[in-house]
């Protein structure tokens, strides 16, 4: 193929291959060339030129298939378009000559129609500059069309098309013969010419004005007679062209000035829709035709002209635009409603056709309201649908009130507008459902009155309005949640105040039962006691029906249509009533047979209607429970269910006898009365009535089989039992479709009814499966068929087999006794029963045993793969497979194949072969894995029927056939893949493009054969790119294909190419063409487009987008307007599409691309998607679409606004959103949160101001998310103050992150400030709507959220503008203080308890913040020492907080309480269920407790942490004045609990209401933290356990604790758990703090009884004292007993899981190291730090022999962490965890228990083996010890020796080697090291104890001195130096002041000369560096100290040496001057390089 990439045809290349490699070659070419000619310069194509046309034309004489002969045309129009025209006529006469050809042969029909394309191209693209010759050409062509066949006429009528495209107005002398031409095309008998004749009219309408003025007429009936028998795509092409022209006429007419200059006569609008009126209740027949129809009684206008007229309303609006229609709207629909009314009686005369035409009208409304006007726009609509409804209704009441209902006229009124109303009503009620809460203005206006006029026609006479009303008042709620309850009391009210009104009974009761389907469309629900109200007023209906027969009827139906619809409510709501449900169940069958026999005798033909309503009615009620309860039915209820189900079924087998003696009455009664018994028993295992499964079985037989059903309901029976697959082969109606409303009335036959509402009402309250369009039920005379179909799969499976055989042998017979359409119809039944049958057996895994059965189900289902009608051949060959699957042995799936194969050899015609081709691509289907054999076989056959071009049926079904086969092939079809891709390429490139049928079957084929070779196709071998290349052909081939349908196969087979071989696949050519159909027309195009778009972004986002953005740039005419991607990008473009689309799978699809797009490229791209966003939420719903006011404001708003310059060009139109609706502007709210999570996890800069304007100024084109915090705050306020709920709720969503993410951001300008301040007025101002009176619950809750989180924040801090955010929480709090009773009624109790744990959730966050910093303040207080500068911030003092939070401190501690009762309930077991309050708790009501138990999940933590902190600041002292007298409707402070509700006497103690309180708080953490469910957050688990720290923050608490030693292991155990299972450090450490508290505790704890016991027996012996603390006098601890167990349990887990060296296990011997030390992560270090805290509390819990026990442990893992983590660090710092463990080291050794008398030697011992280990560190065992610390160990060693006793550290062994250490140390060269070793060594020489410190001084001192002299002569090089030598002196002065008076003198002789050498005279202290002069500062204040406190040695010393004195004399002369202005700075600057130092060693020294 690569040969093909050439300008001139390759030519030797070309005569090589065979014949189907040519035409693949020449596609190949041709497409290459296409894209090279546009990229050629005109000189290299002049050179060429005259040799590429010639080959061009010899291709035409090679009979070219459709897509090559369309791309030869189109490359010969480019290459004369960029080269020499002069050839042009040549080629113009060649074609005109090869048309005139008298060849009539098949062979040369491909060279003429070639040449008709090339023509139609060439002068589309040439246009004017071919001059006079389109005069012959047309003349030609149209005589060429007299003797074509369809494919020419086809193709004549698209080049007829071009030509007028390339011609415009020049071609006005041919238009009326064209005009003639394409009129005859229009009704031709192929549909394909038709459509094309079409789309020639509408491009002549361009240019010939006669077709819209003089002859609209004829043009008109010229579209209505195209309409009949036409298909769908005729209709969307003859609908477009007739809604064009009229509009066309319409817009004519206000061009005043064309049309003087032309005298046409201008047409009204009143005449177009009296046109199109008479297309819609007339048709295309004359005058006679009609009026002979009407003598005959038949309706004339068939179907389809009816449902084309009606898109073509749908076009003429559409093309008008909105505006015009908002201008237009009263007429047009009174005009749209008078196609219903009485004045056209033809219309609706019969109920069938009435139902069909309010199908149209409904679909003419909702396109028309829906699609094209904005919100506001489509609220003043509803105003006039409400007028509309108005003025029906006083008709009506005209009517009723003369009294006298026979009289003719009036009743014809009645039921005539019954259709205007119905069609009224149920547009309104869709128009308020898609509006939502936007609506609410539309019901509060009380001049419109529109809840009147719906409620006012629930009484209409017509059954059919009263429905309407009760589904458009369902809808009102569904908007309007609000409404949901006022709505149902209303309808109540009225239905038990007009009780007696059988109209009112029943419309009042279909209101509430839709209103009631309503409620679980509404989250917020309705208060539970509706249901008991509902339950009692369905009772009375039933029991108060007999006692007026005129109303008996009506009651009945009414009491179980409540009862039916309550069961929606669910288990919660319908338990309670359960009882009295089937106890009326149970009474409305007769007892016993008996029974019912008497029965039969008594009544008549009355009480029978009636009995039967009332049964039928109970059956659906019982089915609703079944379906909507299922949690109910425990064994218990199921057997209440079953007794009166025999007593059902024994009916059902006496209907017929019944029926034979009332008559005709009874018929529509029992009809159903069946259909609900068998709905029931689809839904009831059939094991509950096995006994009754005969009867049943032969009830079904009869009704299957019965004589008296006339129509064929194909269409509702088989699409269910076909695969889906299967159907897209079939008619394109049953794909679905933008029409598929109005087209699915064309899939029945003019006999069959549509669905409509009013044949059964129980429909009302369902859930709907189409979103929000009406239900439409099918007449009961059908559905009733089709339940007993399904029923009859179930019955069969489980009757006996004899039993199920016998049915099956009737049901076969009963076909073949049968003939012609009765035949069909008796089979369509019986195949239906046979495919429920197996398709059950299959799907529970049953077997078909019995050899008779299969043969019966063989024998029906072949029957059926030879009906003649298609869908039940589709049927037929699922049932096939299904056989297979149930047989499941493989002789008898080969004896399948081998029966079709049969037939496929000897037959012939088409339903034969079509039937058993699908059979034989069906049959694996659900077998898994074909044998090579039968594939071989298959594809054989297959392959030959797909070449039948004599019947494109076959080719279809061969294909489709083929493309399931390859499916269940898999890798087994590798050896087929060549040959059969050879011949899909060959049929794409020969097959019409009028058979889209095969195209769109090779579609399917190719997509399966890419799935099949898969990531296969990425292989670089020669056989792989062939097959590759071939694959791209197909698919450029299909791209091509004018079928919509084809072009979405194309579309996926590139996206599965897309996905096993990206390099391959050109994006941007695909991208250009997902972009040209994004606004398709056809539905299945839109998906597909968009189902590759989604896949694409995925991984290329940034690709797609800049494709499409430059294919946008190119200004490619095939670009659809309606996607403004030039505008607005793809991006864009898809939220655009997003706000028109209504189909649920597509806006899916769209949410998701942009979701993928935005996460790709949110944070590159910010500033386009922050537009897109703001641009959406700012088209407000107040935006009209008139485009021209329009312009005109925004040129007014651009000359005053600067910025509005840079945001839009001044030639834009308009916005590019206008109008979005609330859904899209709920997505961009979404979007903005996602933008800003983007944005935090892309780079900080994001959120630095400082930092993003700095680089925005050295490069502009950077972009940071900061610098729109303007535009994010005005959006989310935006959002939050709409009148859509959702996007109120979105907006305060959206200003909660942005609170959440920029609270912390500095303001550069203003220092001590934040970027968000400047902004409280818009957060005020958005949250204060929230707070209303009227606002939902669910928005309120949210609103609080964001208040606690802007208090929170920190963002304000003057006290006065927090006020006003804290103003709306305190507003709230007043709200819910009265509790659950005291809010509102409109919603269920869930929703109060929501609100009030919400503002109590906001009110415990706030005080928790103020607590915190309060906290925060007072440290900050004691650590300042400039307290003057915290004084003068005294109006930002955090304190202000608490202040406002305390003035409701009293209450918010009580609700808090309350709230954790409530939780602390609701979290017990359910075993515990009858423990609980009867009435419920607090906040929430028993009946809703499952539904609060969500939103007390949410909130308990935050409650908590706020009740434990209130406890704790009231130290549990505080007892409450007002404890009992609360405010709340019930006193609910847990004083109440544990108290039974009638005792109620006892008073509490205030020490039991602590115990209670703290138990609780206790009692649901531990609860919580014990079973921590994998959903818990992490702000719950941190919220529980500071909950706890705060609780043991204060003593009494701790002495509950520490005195219940069981409560503190369970806790420990608990926190243990929590550590183990939660890996985050801030969770871990907050746990280690809370086992921190338990062990101070039990500390407290242990002293407490110590002291009380000395004081006790103060004179007693101190032996017999007993031991407190763990370990008593034994020293043993019990694991799971002992609290200091479970605490070592709990810092071993801790410290093995950071330092894993630890654990003796993993590192075998405790003493060997393996591994060099490590510093840990800064996380890892705290949690290190804190648990050798708690290690080093421990010894102090236990008793004496208790610590001996557990100190070894705890030495070990001290020590240990001191070992692995002894790192060196520069600077000599300490690593924090060594830090942590000297400290802890420090405290052990100081403990009381190392010198207490009973543990003093054990822990000597011990104590002595743990300083040997520490010295063992040091010995080189292996290389680690280069890398250890020797300051660490040293400290620890110093720590040792001056806190342990002498004892421990004097034993010589030990000492010399700590002496040793030292010595080692000191020769060490690192100063850093020397100075900390001198530092350890004053401390140890200061030691009081002689015994401890002399051998040190005696071993170490001379050292030092050494060292001292060798400094002082070569003196110090460096600050290091300087300091160590500091240091020395030190240590000297302090041993001269230890040492004896005999020895000092020596001690001072050798210090005075070292310092006085360092003085400095007066000349050379002036020029000496700094560090000189630091030491003769230093040496001379130290002598000036030792001179007068040893003046007698320092005289001696003086006298002796006077070179010395001299040095001294003159330094003090010089310095006299100086030493007074530096000795009190020195003081400061003595030392300022080792503060951190001289910390560390107060710290643990």
């Amino acid at each position: 193929m690569e040969l093909a990439h050439s300008l001139l045809l390759n030519e030797d290349a070309y005569c090589q291959l065979s014949e189907v490699q040519k035409a693949e070659f020449i596609f190949e070419w041709l497409r290459y060339l296409e894209k090279l000619l546009i990229a050629t310069s005109r000189n290299d194509l002049k050179e060429k030129q005259k040799i590429l046309v010639e080959q061009l034309l010899s291709l035409l004489n090679s009979s070219p298939g459709p897509p090559t002969r369309k791309l030869l045309a189109e490359n010969l129009a480019i290459l004369y378009s960029i080269g020499d025209t002069f050839s042009a006529y040549e080629t113009i006469d060649k074609c005109n000559d090869l048309i005139r050809s008298k060849d009539d042969s098949p062979s040369y029909l491909p060279t003429k129609l070639a040449a008709v394309v090339c023509l139609g191209s060439l002068y589309k693209k040439l246009g004017r500059i071919l001059g006079h010759t389109f005069n012959d050409t047309v003349g030609n062509i149209l005589k060429a069309m007299k003797s074509a066949e369809s494919q020419g006429r086809y193709e004549i009528m698209l080049s007829l098309q071009n030509i007028l495209n390339g011609l415009g107005a020049a071609a006005t002398p041919c238009h009326r013969d064209i005009y003639k031409a394409a009129r005859s095309c229009l009704t031709d008998r192929s549909m394909a010419v038709r459509c094309a004749a079409a789309k020639c009219l509408l491009e002549l309408q361009n240019e010939a004005i006669f077709m819209w003025s003089s002859d609209l007429d004829s043009v008109a009936t010229l579209c209505f007679k195209s309409f009949e028998g036409s298909n769908y795509d005729v209709r969307i092409s003859v609908s477009k062209l007739l809604g064009t022209l009229l509009a066309k006429a319409i817009i004519f007419k206000h061009l005043g000035t064309a049309a003087s200059r032309h005298s046409i006569r201008k047409v009204s609008l009143e005449e177009v829709l009296e046109l199109l009126g008479t297309g819609f209740l007339r048709g295309s027949s004359g005058f006679l035709r009609a009026s002979g129809d009407m003598l005959k009684g038949t309706s004339s206008v068939s179907r389809d002209v009816r449902v084309g007229v009606t898109q073509a309303y749908v076009v003429f609006v559409s093309t008008l635009g909105g505006a015009w229609l908002e201008k237009n709207f009263a007429v047009f629909l009174s005009h749209v409603l008078s196609l219903v009314s009485q004045s056209h009686p033809k219309a609706t005369q019969t109920h069938i056709d009435a139902v069909c035409c309010r199908r149209c009208v409904s679909f003419i409304l909702r396109a028309t309201i829906g699609g094209l006007l904005g919100e506001k726009a489509q609220m003043a609509a509803a105003k006039d649908i409400c007028q509309a409804i108005w003025k029906q209704k006083k008709v009506v009441d005209a009517v009723l009130s003369d009294g006298n209902l026979e009289t003719r006229p009036g009743s014809t009124d009645v039921s005539a507008s019954q259709h205007m109303l119905v069609c009224a009503l149920q547009e309104l009620g869709t128009l308020t459902c898609n509006l939502g809460t936007t609506a609410a203005p539309l019901l509060q206006d009380s001049s419109i009155g529109l809840l009147d006029s719906v409620i006012s026609v629930v009484l209409h006479p017509s059954t059919s309005v009263r429905l309407a009303a009760a589904w458009c008042l369902r809808c009102i709620a569904v908007a309007l949640p609000c409404y949901l309850t006022p709505l149902l009391d209303r309808c109540l009210e009225r239905l038990t105040v007009l009780k007696s009104s059988p109209e009112a009974v029943t419309g009042f009761s279909f209101a509430v039962a839709a209103l009631l389907g309503a409620v679980r469309h509404c989250p917020l629900g309705i208060p539970h006691g509706k249901g008991k109200i509902i339950m009692a007023l369905a009772e009375d209906l039933l029991c108060s029906a007999a006692q007026n027969s005129r109303l008996s009827a009506q009651r009945t139906q009414a009491g179980w249509l409540l009862i039916a619809a309550l069961m929606t409510l669910g288990p919660a709501v319908v338990s309670h009533h359960l009882a009295r449900v089937l106890l009326l169940w149970k009474c409305v069958f007769p007892a016993s047979p008996k029974d019912l026999e008497t029965e039969k005798s008594r009544g008549d033909s009355f009480t029978w209607q009636v009995t039967l309503e009332g049964r039928a009615g109970a059956l659906s009620a019982i089915k609703s429970f079944v379906s909507h309860c299922g949690d109910l039915l425990s064994e218990e209820v199921i057997q209440h269910l079953l007794p009166p189900i025999p007593c059902a079924v024994d009916l059902l087998t006496q209907l017929s006898s019944i029926l034979k003696s009332y008559g005709n009455p009874l018929k529509t009664p029992s009809v159903v009365y069946r259909q609900r018994l068998y709905e029931l028993l689809i839904l009831l295992p059939p094991e509950t009535y096995e006994g009754n499964l005969c009867a049943v079985l032969r009830e079904l037989a009869a009704d299957l089989t019965a004589p008296d059903i006339q129509v064929a309901a194909s269409t509702f029976l088989l699409p269910p039992l076909c695969h889906q697959d299967d159907l897209l082969m079939l008619s394109p109606l049953l794909q679905e479709t933008d029409h598929r409303f109005i087209e699915e009335q064309l899939l029945l036959d003019n006999g069959v009814y549509c669905g409509s509402l009013e044949y059964d009402p129980y429909a009302i309250y369902e859930k709907n499966v189409e979103g929000d369009s009406v239900p439409k039920p099918l007449p009961p005379t059908l559905s009733v068929i089709s339940s007993a179909a399904k029923l009859f799969g179930f019955v069969c499976a489980h009757a006996g087999e004899t039993q199920s055989l016998l049915i099956v042998e009737q049901l076969s017979n009963s076909i073949k006794h049968t003939r012609g359409a009765r035949q069909q119809i008796v089979q369509l039944h019986v195949v239906s029963s046979m495919s429920n049958f197996l398709k059950y057996v299959a799907g529970s895994k049953g077997k078909l045993g019995s050899e008779e059965m299969r043969r019966l189900a063989l024998t029906l289902v072949m029957g059926a793969l030879e009906s003649p009608t298609p869908l039940l051949r589709c049927a037929a060959a699922e049932a096939w497979a299904r056989l297979a699957q149930v047989v499941d042995d493989g002789a008898f799936t080969a004896g399948l194949a081998q029966v079709s194969f049969d037939k496929l050899k000897s037959a012939r015609d088409v339903v034969t072969r079509t039937g058993h081709s699908l059979a034989l691509g069906s049959l694996h289907r659900y077998l898994g894995g074909v044998s090579s054999q039968h594939l071989n076989s298959c594809v054989g056959i297959l392959f030959t029927l797909s070449q039948d071009s004599t019947s494109p049926d076959v080719q279809t079904w061969a294909l489709h056939s083929l493309s399931l086969l390859i499916d269940s092939a898999g890798p087994l079809f590798y050896v087929h893949v060549e040959p059969t891709l050879s011949l899909i390429i060959m049929l794409l490139l020969n097959v019409p493009p009028t058979h889209a049928e095969v195209h769109q079957s090779l579609g399917r084929c190719l997509n399966a054969l890419i799935t099949t070779l898969g990531p296969e196709l990425q292989v670089n071998s020669t056989s792989v790119s062939t097959l590759r290349t071939s694959c791209l052909l197909g698919c450029a081939v299909m791209q091509d294909n004018p079928d919509c349908l084809v072009q979405a196969q194309a579309i996926c087979c590139l996206q599965q190419l897309h996905m096993f071989t990206p390099r391959h696949v050109n994006l941007s050519s695909l991208v250009s063409c997902l972009c040209v159909n994004l606004c398709s027309p056809y539905l299945l195009l839109r998906r597909a487009v968009l189902a590759c778009l989604r896949q694409l972004v995925q991984r290329e986002a940034a690709e797609v987008s800049e494709h499409a953005a430059m294919l946008a740039k190119d200004g490619r005419q095939e670009l659809i307007p309606d996607a403004n991607i030039r505008e607005v990008g793809l991006e864009g473009a898809l939220l655009i599409l997003l706000d028109r689309e209504t189909d649920q799978k597509l806006c899916h699809d769209i949410k998701e691309t942009l979701n993928y797009m935005l996460t790709s490229m949110a944070v590159e791209k910010l500033s386009l998607w922050l537009k897109l966003c703001k641009d959406v939420l700012a088209a407000s719903a107040d935006f009209t679409a008139i485009s021209c006011v329009d312009t005109m404001q925004e040129e007014e708003g651009d000359k005053g606004d600067d910025s509005s310059i840079l945001t839009t060009r001044s030639n834009e139109k308009s916005p590019p959103f206008t109008n979005p609706r609330w859904g899209t502007r709920v997505f961009a709210a979404e979007c903005v949160c996602r933008i800003i999570n983007q944005c935090e996890n892309a780079n900080s800069t994001h959120f630095d101001i400082a930092l993003a304007q700095e680089m925005k100024r050295r490069d502009s084109r950077s972009d940071f998310l900061v610098l729109h915090l303007a535009d994010l705050i005005r959006m989310a306020f935006m959002a939050a103050t709409d009148h859509s709920d959702q996007l109120r709720l979105s907006g305060l969503e959206t200003l909660l992150v942005i609170i959440r993410r920029f609270a912390t951001i500095p303001e550069p300008e203003f220092p001590g400030h934040v970027i968000l301040e400047q902004y409280q007025a818009n957060v005020g101002a958005a949250l204060r709507p929230a707070f209303t009176s009227e606002t939902p619950p669910d928005v309120t809750a949210k609103a609080c959220q964001v208040c606690s989180a802007w208090i929170a924040s920190g963002v304000v801090s003057d006290i006065n503008d927090l006020r006003r955010v804290h103003q709306l929480l305190v507003s709230s709090l007043t709200k819910i203080q009265a509790g659950k009773e005291g809010l509102s009624h409109l919603y269920s109790e869930s929703a109060s308890t929501m609100e009030i744990l919400a503002v109590l959730k906001a009110w415990a966050e706030v005080y928790i913040i103020a607590i915190q910093r309060h906290k925060s303040y007072k440290q900050t207080l004691k650590t300042a020492s400039h307290l003057e500068d915290s004084v003068k911030n005294g109006s930002h003092s955090p304190d202000g907080l608490l202040d406002l939070v305390c003035t409701d401190l009293g209450t918010l501690s009580r609700l808090w309480l309350a709230a954790l009762q409530d939780y602390a309930l609701l979290s017990l077991p359910s075993e515990f269920a009858s423990q609980l309050p009867v009435e419920g708790g607090t906040f929430y009501t028993a009946e809703t407790s499952e539904k609060a138990k969500l939103h007390y999940y949410n909130s308990w933590a935050l409650i908590l942490h706020a009740a434990a902190l209130w406890l704790t600041n009231t130290g549990f002292v505080v007892a409450d004045p007002d404890e009992g007298a609360s405010n709340l409707s019930r006193p609910v402070t847990p004083t109440s609990m544990c108290q039974g509700s009638s005792s109620g006497a006892a008073v509490k103690s205030p020490e039991e209401i602590y115990t209670d309180r703290f138990h609780l708080i206790l009692g649901v953490s531990v609860e919580f933290l014990c079973s921590l469910r994998s959903d818990a957050t992490m702000e719950s688990i941190t919220a529980c356990l500071h909950a706890l720290q705060a609780l043991l923050d204060v003593p009494w608490p701790r002495s509950k604790i520490g005195s219940d030693q069981d409560l503190g292991i369970e806790l420990l155990n608990v926190l243990h758990r929590v550590i183990l299972t939660r890996e985050s450090p801030s969770i871990q450490l907050a746990s280690l703090e809370v086992v921190r508290q338990i062990i101070c505790a039990a500390q407290e704890h242990v002293k407490e009884k110590r002291r009380s016991a000395e004081v006790d027996d103060g004179a007693a012996e101190k032996e017999t004292l007993p031991e407190f603390g763990e370990g008593k006098d034994t020293g043993g601890l019990v694991p799971g007993k002992s609290l200091v167990f479970a605490t070592l349990e709990l810092c071993v887990c801790i410290l093995v899981r950071q330092l894993p060296e630890l654990n003796p296990k993993l590192t075998g011997t405790p003493g060997v190291r393996a591994t060099k030390p490590q510093i840990l992560s800064e996380e890892g270090s705290q949690l290190v730090s804190a648990a050798l805290v708690i290690l080093s509390e421990l010894p102090a819990v236990c008793s004496p022999e208790g610590s001996i026990s557990i100190l070894p442990t705890i030495l070990y893992l001290t020590v240990g962490v001191l070992r692995e983590t002894a790192v060196k660090l520069p600077g000599g710092q300490l690593a924090s965890t060594v830090a942590a463990s000297l400290q802890a080291l420090k405290g052990i050794l100081s403990s009381p228990m190392a010198r207490a008398e009973k543990s003093h030697t054990a822990w000597t011992d011990l104590l002595r083996s743990a300083l040997s280990t520490v010295l063992d560190c040091w010995d080189p065992v292996d290389a680690g010890h280069e890398d250890l610390d020797e300051v660490s160990l040293l400290t620890a060693i110093t720590i040792f020796i001056l806190s342990t006793s002498p004892e421990v550290t004097t034993i010589p062994c030990l000492q010399n080697r700590c002496i040793e250490k030292f010595k080692a140390t000191l020769e060490i060269k690192d100063p850093m090291v020397q100075f900390k070793t001198y530092q350890l060594l004053h401390s140890i020489f200061q030691y009081p104890n002689p015994a401890v410190s002399y051998p040190y001084i005696y071993s170490l001192a001379s050292f030092i001195v050494e060292k001292l002299q060798e400094i002082n002569k070569r003196k110090p090089e460096d600050t290091a130096e300087l300091q160590i030598f500091q240091e020395g002196v030190k240590i000297l002065e302090a041993l001269v002041t230890i040492a004896e008076e005999q020895h000092r003198a020596q001690l001072v002789a050798c210090l005075l000369p070292i310092l006085i050498s360092f003085l400095l005279d007066e000349s050379a202290l002036a020029s000496a560096p700094s560090k000189m002069r630091n030491l003769h500062d230093f040496a001379l204040q130290n002598l000036m100290q030792i001179g007068p406190q040893y003046s007698s040695v320092f005289k001696n010393i003086m006298a002796s040496s006077p070179a010395l004195k001299a040095r001294l004399e003159a330094a003090v002369k010089g310095n006299q001057e100086s030493v007074k202005v530096k000795l009190p700075s020195s003081k400061h600057t003595k030392n300022p390089g080792n503060n951190s130092s001289i910390q560390l060693k107060t710290n643990f020294l």
